[in-house]
């Protein structure tokens, strides 16, 4: 409860300020934003940051798709319904491995990229 009458009260307070300060204040800001924004580091930081984003977002699909496919394999093995069984959550085990791996080892990029930008 007192984290959300924290909220509110920042929130109306900024409205205020807000208030105050005027449109004309506003738009300096926001035109000073956009020109840092426009800035050749930071387009290149966001460049690389877009990137990334975009392997990672495929790399872990990928990892998924091959991992469902080992699964399918072991379930479809030779063998009792148990020994498939068996081989198909060995298997899928080892595939939930390697899709946590792919994911940390993502987020990890991406942490590695941001902190870059950041600095």
């Amino acid at each position: 409860m007192k984290g959300k009458i924290g909220i509110a009260v920042g929130l109306a307070a900024g409205y205020v300020l807000g208030a105050r300060a005027g449109r004309e204040r506003y738009e300096q800001i926001k035109a000073k934003a956009q020109d840092v924004w426009e800035l050749e580091p930071v387009q290149k930081q966001v460049g690389k940051v877009t990137e990334l984003g975009k392997s990672a977002a495929l790399s872990v699909p990928s990892v998924v798709w091959d991992s469902a496919k080992k699964v399918a394999q072991a379930a479809g093995k030779k063998g009792s319904a148990g020994e498939k069984l068996d081989a198909a959550v060995a298997e899928g085990e080892n595939a939930a491995s390697d899709v946590r791996k792919a994911a940390e080892r993502d987020a990890r990029k991406v942490a590695d990229a941001s902190a870059v930008a950041d600095s």
